[in-house]
């Protein structure tokens, strides 16, 4: 399976200068995928260095990389703490996450994450996790719904979404994809229909994976797992994990808190090497359209004496 295929990795180059990447230094790609960050950081690693990548879809590990420098690791980046300390490595030196999802999620028509071709309402990152995005459709109440709608999407009437699918399926199960877009198409706009509809399906999918569970997780794991000097680079793709992850690596905690040390000053474990976030030029969304809601933000983990008054790197 080629990497071309199987993804385009957005901002490549932005990302692995940023990311300062030491030769003898080691490094978790917390999303592994078709491994082009990966192969790009295992360039600027020299004989001593080392990369741990994380994917819990299985599909990935056609792609790895056959390096005695390089290690697959078969989990959810949520875990990278766990694995890092099974692997013996007490810290490391940069971590990187491309929140996307994979060009190989949404052309594999039978996994589910697409409304452009009939298929099984799947949506499942990790084939053995239980939970389908069918089975929400068919569990959820229609309170539930809405708020999945209205968290997880810029949906304007998500509540109408959410009464759609329940006539929808009092009359027939909705277990494929088709289904479920025909089911709401009368409850968005007309002339958004397939950027609305692309929202329903991200919902659906971020709800039915856990993503922003998992993205929490992560990022708190990151700060206990990243040395002093080491730089944590995430690409984020909607305004929901974008926001997480600039209220992280602004205030150090997920919900963007302030916390001021005794003489005022704003204490966070981080320095701003991205002010604002760096999106995809031009030319690289001519070349590769999906790239286009990309945003890439970069923050150096600090010492603990100089965690207070931090400055931001212009860019």
């Amino acid at each position: 399976m080629s990497e071309t295929v199987y993804h385009i990795p957005a901002l490549l180059p932005e990302a692995i200068n940023l990311l300062d990447i030491k030769a003898s230094g080691t490094y978790i790609d917390a999303t592994f995928g078709g491994g082009g960050h990966s192969r790009a950081i295992m360039a600027e690693l020299g004989e001593d260095g080392h990369l741990y990548s994380f994917d819990r879809d299985m599909d990935a590990y056609a792609n790895r990389i056959d390096d005695p420098r390089f290690t697959f690791v078969h989990s959810n980046f949520r875990f990278i703490e766990n694995f890092m300390r099974h692997h013996g490595v007490e810290s490391v030196d940069g971590i990187l996450a491309d929140l996307g999802v994979s060009f190989h999620h949404f052309d594999t028509a039978e996994r589910g994450f697409s409304f452009r071709a009939d298929s099984p309402l799947d949506m499942r990152m990790n084939r053995k996790a239980d939970l389908t995005a069918a089975d929400i459709i068919a569990e959820a109440s229609e309170h539930e719904l809405k708020n999945i709608f209205n968290a997880y999407a810029d949906l304007k009437r998500p509540g109408n979404v959410a009464k759609a699918i329940i006539k929808a399926r009092d009359t027939e199960p909705i277990t494929t994809t088709s289904r479920l877009a025909e089911a709401v198409r009368q409850a968005i706009d007309p002339r958004q229909e397939k950027k609305e509809l692309a929202q329903v399906f991200q919902a659906l999918r971020i709800r039915t994976n856990d993503e922003m569970g998992d993205l929490r997780r992560f990022l708190e794991a990151s700060l206990r797992v990243l040395k002093p000097g080491g730089r944590l680079a995430i690409l984020t793709y909607h305004s929901v994990e974008d926001r997480m992850v600039k209220n992280f690596m602004k205030t150090g905690n997920i919900d963007g808190i302030e916390q001021k040390d005794f003489f005022g000053k704003v204490s966070t474990p981080w320095k701003l090497i991205t002010r604002k976030p760096i999106e995809p030029s031009p030319q690289e969304i001519e070349v590769n359209p999906r790239s286009r809601s990309a945003k890439l933000r970069v923050a150096e983990r600090m010492s603990e004496q100089f965690c207070s008054g931090q400055r931001s790197t212009k860019q």
